[in-house]
């Protein structure tokens, strides 16, 4: 479904590369491959082994570099950043890279995921004479690593990483090096490829495919990766793991040509599909998908089925960025300038609609009630994710309890206020299956706490709102 109209966004992507002389000029275009995980803003930092340079925006990543800046930014090292925001606010401080200059060198720092203990940490570091200059929760990490009394960077950094909680994703950057560090749960995507002699890690292989580079590997949890002129070495910050990727990035976020963890997202979404069809069959004449992230889904679900898959809505890519972040009532007007029912499809004829997840209901209402103006004499929703029913705290903006439709009301209940013939959700078991991930492990390797509740770390009270906090 449309991340920009329904309230369902990631925080951000990175990308990062060491040791080439377009070094700006390849994160740029790795950005641009990874703009659906945030439209909000956009930001480089380079460094030429002397100096760190950076130039950010707000917009998207065309706009922000759109004017030549790309120009100034020379050197062999760069970190990027697209973002959504979920903590810290919209302000132009807190696009990323942050970047702080001292009097012995700089530091740059891009980050995807939400820390959980971020306010608990802050007031112990005002408390020791910090100030911090945004209100995003990656500053802390800065802070943290200047006040360590470790003698070297990496010890610094290691430091630094063990009193985080939550879900990271990290690049840091000086003058003369670049370290990259994946929480212990990884519930963050993030893989390491290479091109030619240069290093670069991207938090979707898709980013490889875009600059021409070569995946090697994923990044594991709790693992540190140092980069510089030696070349990489591989490190570790925390020994006690426990692999606990986030669910979404293969239901919705990622995309279709990315590989998480070896599993491409086109090739599980489209099992999901089928899965989909297995646990909700339905008789119908046609099957359409919201697009875009759940189009691969109902191919699956119309070729286990034998219902023909067509194209029975259409997204209008030329609308502009005024719904990214809408008000509930811009939401509702924005789902008719965002999509379009094919009325010679669905006119006249049993729809089966497959998205990817129910947050509010909102969209979906509307949704079913434009295939019915089309002429759809019954429609069929089916959703490849479980209800969603219990807040993230990782860096997704569900963290309101009292928005998630699914966690007031039963699916027959959300069948009738959607105004749909026939609602299921796939159930965590058939999700698991269709991704293809083992379940010999507790968790299966996988975060499901939106659906479960069960949290993969210890949620802190003050990251809860004050009427949820008997829901945890």
């Amino acid at each position: 479904m449309l991340a920009d109209i329904k309230g369902l966004n990631e925080e951000c992507g990175v990308f990062g590369i060491w040791g080439h002389p377009d070094a700006a000029q390849l994160t740029y275009y790795g950005l641009h491959s990874l703009q659906h995980r945030g439209q909000e803003g956009a930001g480089i930092v380079v460094t030429n082994g002397e100096r760190l340079r950076t130039h950010k925006g707000s917009g998207l990543v065309n706009e922000v570099f759109g004017k030549g800046e790309l120009e100034n930014l020379i050197g062999h090292g760069a970190i990027g950043h697209v973002r959504y925001s979920t903590a810290g606010g919209n302000e132009l401080a807190n696009v990323q890279p942050l970047l702080f200059r001292s009097q012995t060198s700089s530091l740059a720092l891009a980050h995807n995921g939400n820390l959980v203990n971020a306010n608990a940490l802050k007031h112990q570091l005002e408390s020791q004479g910090s100030i911090f200059q945004t209100t995003s929760d990656t500053e802390v990490l800065a802070h943290l690593i200047k006040r360590s009394s470790y003698t070297t960077l990496k010890e610094k950094v290691q430091n630094a990483l063990t009193m985080l909680k939550g879900a990271y994703a990290f690049l840091v950057m000086t003058e003369k090096e670049m370290m990259v560090a994946l929480d212990p749960n990884g519930l963050r995507p993030l893989s390491l490829g290479i091109l030619g002699d240069a290093y670069v890690v991207a938090s979707e292989t898709c980013a490889f495919d875009v600059v021409g580079a070569t995946y090697v590997r994923d990044v594991q949890p709790g693992e540190l990766l140092i980069i510089n002129e030696d070349g990489l070495k591989v490190d570790s910050f925390s020994t006690s793991v426990q692999r606990s990727m986030c669910s979404m990035e293969y239901i919705y976020f990622s995309r279709p040509d990315s590989n998480i963890e070896g599993i491409n997202v086109h090739a599980a979404r489209k099992s999901l599909g089928k899965k989909m069809f297995e646990e909700a069959p339905v008789e119908a004449d046609v099957v359409t998908g919201v697009p875009d992230s759940s189009i691969s889904a109902a191919i699956g679900y119309a070729e286990a089925s034998g219902i023909p898959y067509e194209i029975g809505l259409i997204k209008n890519r030329y609308v502009g960025r005024t719904f990214i972040q809408p008000s509930q009532e811009l939401r509702e007007l924005g789902v008719k300038m965002k999509l379009s029912p094919v009325r010679g499809i669905v006119e006249g004829k049993r729809v089966v609609m497959v998205d990817d997840s129910i947050v509010r209901g909102t969209t979906s209402r509307r949704i079913v009630k434009m295939l019915r103006a089309a002429g759809a004499t019954e429609v069929h929703v089916r959703i490849t994710a479980p209800p969603i029913a219990h807040p993230c705290y990782y860096g997704i903006d569900t963290s309101e309890r009292a928005e998630l439709i699914a966690s007031k009301y039963s699916v027959e209940e959300i069948r009738e206020i959607i105004g749909a013939d026939s609602l299921s959700f796939i159930s965590v078991e058939g999700l698991m299956e269709g991704i293809g991930r083992s379940n010999a492990e507790p968790n299966c390797g996988q975060c499901l706490a939106c659906f479960t509740g069960r949290y993969p770390t210890e949620i802190y009270p003050d990251t809860v709102l004050p009427y949820e906090k008997e829901l945890v």
